[in-house]
Parts: C-alpha cells; structure tokens; sequence
C-alpha cells in the first residue's frame, strides 16, 4: 500500500491529520502486518491485522462509546498495559515527555497499539503521537515490548510525517538479532475521499547494513459495535496469534540456522531519544 505523507505544517516544522484532528472519536485499523529479514537468510511474512488508534486525552473524561475502556469486554483497552502500570496512562506520558524536556505537547495523544482480546493481550509496540496544541505533531514515543516482560521506551523528537527519524537500538528484541546497530523510523497518514490510512515502519540496520524491514498498515474507522464484531469475527484470536507467530517465526529462523542470541540485561535508562 503507497500512502503519500501529509502536508507539513511550516509554523511547527510538524505535521497535521485528518484523524488526528478528530475529537474522541476512538479508531479501529484494518490492514496488514509485513516483516522481512534480509540476512544471513531471507525469512519473510504478511499477515492481516487490526489495531486502535485511540484519542487518548479525550478518553479520560468518561465519554461512553463501544470500546470497554478499563473494564472487561470481549475486545477491550486498559491503561495499565501501557506505560508504569497505573490506570491513567496519559499522566505516564506526560510525565514522561516532562523529564524528557517536552514541555510543549499538551495537544491530543492517539495511541496506535493492540487491544485485548477475550482479556489477553501482547503490545510487541505501540505508537503514541503526542501532539501541540495547535494539533501539530510534537513527539512520538516509540513503545516496545519483549517477550521476556521487559519494556522500552525511543523518544522521537520533533517528528514529521513521511520523514526518516533515526535510534541507536538498545533493548533486546530478538533472540537472533544484537543490539549493535539502530532503526529507520518512518510514519504516514492519508486522507482520500474520506478514508484514512496510516503507516507505521521500523527498519533495522545493522553493523553491515539493511538487516531486517517492517511495517503495519491499515484503513481506520471510527470504533462502533459493528466495527468491533467485524474485528472479533475476522479475527478471533488475534492478540493469541501475534504470540503464536512470533514464536512460529523464531522456529523457522532456527531451523535455518540463524545464530542464537544470548538475552543481555535491559538498558539502565528507560527512555531513549
């Protein structure tokens, strides 16, 4: 999917959404999720998905709407996935954005990632696209997830859409992957005929170059009841099935004999820019 980026705000040097303009209305993506290894042997795979987009500061004031906000449900979002644990992650990120010394994005948070299904959920990452104000984007915070328990935060400063931003990797993701090298950054949003699309891609490259290329996709709408029961339908056991591939694709790199990588300990610093 080709999705041009959106038009650069020259105040701000940020960039400005439809969507992101939206007020409280939570999303739901439909798309793809696309990963390639490059070397020492090609291993690659597609495979549909769905995520949130979720307007964030606009959530905490209680306005009902169909997605379960921090209490059970079939399909459901709590706060406490994110972030310290607590049961307000906007507070996390401001607080976190404040030590980093982004004092100025006091706009909307949409907060791309995976909701929980039937009350079981993996983030391998989420997106949160911190916004000013004047609805230019401020700062993405790059969230991810190991599959040890471990959490790590890259600070994006000053992003704009269609943009490459640039961090040293330095959290263990992969067994069969260092942590010498640094990732490609790149995010899209389009607005055509009234549909939005948004891209999310992370490439990994290491000492000798492009070593592995990934990317979720997908068309967003607005979180209705339909749209959740065309989400469980189509994709009963999603969150089970991101855990189920991940381990599925660490077998086959082993199988090729990919070299196994020793866990090292978790950065010290919990945020890097």
């Amino acid at each position: 999917m080709t999705v041009q980026p959106l038009r650069s705000d020259a105040r701000s040097g940020g960039s400005v959404s439809p969507a992101m303009k939206s007020v409280g209305v939570p999303l739901l993506g439909f798309g793809q999720v696309r990963h390639t290894r490059l070397k020492p042997v090609k291993n690659a795979f597609a495979y549909p998905t769905y995520f949130l987009m979720l307007p964030m500061r606009a959530m905490q004031t209680g306005k009902a709407h169909a997605l379960a906000h921090n209490r059970p449900g079939w399909l459901s979002f709590h706060d406490r996935d994110h972030g310290d644990g607590r049961d307000n992650a906007v507070a996390w990120i401001d607080e976190l954005l404040s030590r980093e010394g982004v004092e100025d994005a006091t706009g909307e948070i949409w907060l791309h990632t995976y909701p929980r299904v039937l009350g079981y959920t993996f983030k391998p990452v989420s997106f949160w696209y911190c916004h000013a104000a004047d609805g230019t984007l401020r700062a993405i915070v790059v969230e991810v997830n190991n599959t040890f328990g471990e959490r790590h935060c890259y600070l994006l400063d000053r992003p704009q859409y269609g943009h490459e931003l640039m961090a040293d990797k330095v959290f263990h993701v992969s067994p069969f992957c260092t942590l010498e090298g640094n990732y490609r950054f790149r995010f899209m949003r389009s607005s055509t005929g009234g549909i939005e699309k948004t891209v999310a891609r992370i490439d990994y490259d290491d000492a000798l170059g492009p070593l592995i290329q990934t990317s979720v996709s997908g068309t967003l709408e607005p979180v209705t009841r339909r749209a959740l029961r065309k989400a469980l339908w189509r994709y009963p056991a999603m969150t089970f099935g991101v855990v189920a591939r991940i381990h599925w694709q660490a077998f086959k790199l082993w199988r090729k004999h990919v070299p196994f990588i020793s866990k090292p300990k978790p950065p010290e610093v919990f945020v890097t820019r």
